[in-house]
Parts: C-alpha cells; structure tokens; sequence
C-alpha cells in the first residue's frame, strides 16, 4: 500500500512538473513570435514612409513643383533670368514669323519674271514683283526700276538693296544676345548674394551648420540654374534665326546675279 501511494505521488508530481514546463516553453515561444513582429513592423516603417513620400512627390504637377522652387530660389533674384528669357522669347519667334514669311521659291519668282519680261517687258516684271512678298522680289523690283539707266545702275541698286534688306532681317538680333549674355550674369549675381546670406548666417550662429547655409546655397544653385536655362534656350533660338538669314541672304545673291543676267539677255534680244 505504502509503495502505491508513493508511486501515485511521483507521478503527480512529475506531471505537474511537465505542465509547468509546457506552460513556460509556450510563453517564450509566444514572447519570440511578439518580438519578431515588432521587429518587422519596425523594418517596414520607414519602407511605408519612403513609399508615401514617392507618392507625394509623385502626385505633385510639374506646375507646382517649378513654382515651389521658383519661390525657394527667391523671387527678385529667379524673376530677372526670368524676365530675360521672356523678352528674347518675344523677340526670337518675332523674328522666327518675319523670315518664314520672308522665304520665297526663288526659282519659280525667277521663271515668272522671266516670262513677264519676254511677253510684256518690264512693266509686267515688275507688276509680278510687287505682287510678290518677300526681300528677294523687293531686291527684283528695284532692280528693274533702275533699268532704263543701265545694267550698271541695276547691279547697284540690286546690291545697296540687299544690304538694306539684310539689315531688316538681322533687327532685333543686337537686343537678342544681348539676353543671352545678360541671363547666366544675373544668376550668378543671384548666386553670389545667396552664398553671402549663407556666410552671414554662420557668422551669426558663430557655428557651422548644414542647416544654416542649406537656405542660401539652394538661392545660388537654383538662380544660377535659372540664369543658365535662360541663356541655352535663347542661344539655340539665336543660331536658328542667324542660319534663316544666311539662307536667305545666299538666295538673294544667287537670284540677283540670275536677274541680271536675264536683263542682259533682254537687251541683247531687243537689238
């Protein structure tokens, strides 16, 4: 009897042993499991930040983001480059129109004067001529009013037309560099004022701190930034309108040479 009781006892008490550590090994199975969420919860935190920010950033319009650094590279110093550009821009497609409109066939004009020479004379040329836009038929028409005092006379007044047309071709052209130049110097003025506020601000805190000149080193980059946008779109514009003028100028002294040739060859038929 005596060794039943004691043999129930030990198992009992071996039994309870076992749930006691049952019981512990469950709640540091649950305690890992906890801290291994925690843990992933905190790696992807700044994954979910860095995703919302993308979307911000990516929501905003390409309109709001040049105005909010158009405001951040102060407004006085981002509005000059600015201006500039605006100005050579309106010069630029002024002049742009005006030679398109300028640009004739000059071989078709040639073929017609030709025509009106030899079926009405000069009056009919010169008709055809005026009704005819641009400098080439204006460089014909004087010439041909200059015919009844010599071929002589038509070749100067053909020439001393031309570099008057020229002229009006290349107006505007001065005020157009002049933008171009003037753009990238305000930037770097702009520049130059925001590394100043930055030193200034390090002279006052009497410490250097990326905080401190953040402010005026984004005025220099985005001002010289602005300054130097200003300068390339203007210069492409520029050399654009300059290669127009010296097609144009090319036409004019291959149909003013073509010209006087036709009138000599008139004069020849006529005796």
């Amino acid at each position: 009897m005596l060794l039943a009781v004691a043999g129930c006892l030990s198992f009992a008490t071996v039994n309870v042993y076992a749930q006691e550590a049952d019981t512990v090994a469950t709640e540091e199975v649950v305690a890992e499991e906890a801290v291994t969420e925690e843990a992933v919860t905190e790696e992807m935190a700044p994954v979910d930040s860095e995703l919302n920010e993308e979307t911000d950033i990516e929501g905003e319009t390409m309109h709001q983001v040049l105005k909010q650094k158009f405001i951040e590279g102060d407004v006085l110093w981002m509005m000059l480059p600015l201006l500039c550009l605006i100005f050579g821009l309106a010069i630029a497609i002024e002049r742009i129109i005006y030679l398109n409109l300028s640009t004739t066939n000059t071989q078709k004009l040639l073929q017609q004067v030709e025509d009106a020479i030899k079926q009405g004379g000069i009056e009919a040329a010169k008709e055809v001529c005026r009704n005819t836009r641009g400098p080439v038929a204006s460089i014909f028409y004087q010439g041909l009013d200059r015919y009844e005092e010599g071929l002589d006379a038509v070749e100067k007044s053909v020439v001393s037309y031309g570099s008057v047309q020229m002229g009006r071709m290349e107006t505007g052209l001065p005020w157009l560099s002049l933008f171009i130049a003037v753009a990238p110097m305000l930037g770097f003025m702009g520049t130059v004022v925001g590394m100043i506020a930055a030193f200034d601000a390090i002279q006052q805190a009497g410490d250097i701190s990326p905080t401190l000149v953040a402010g005026g080193i984004k005025v220099a980059l985005l001002t010289t930034l602005m300054g130097l946008i200003a300068a390339v779109i203007l210069q492409l514009l520029y050399n654009y309108i300059l290669s127009k003028i010296d097609s144009l100028v090319i036409a004019m002294e291959d149909s003013s040479i073509s010209l006087v040739d036709i009138l000599t060859d008139y004069n020849k038929s006529k005796k």
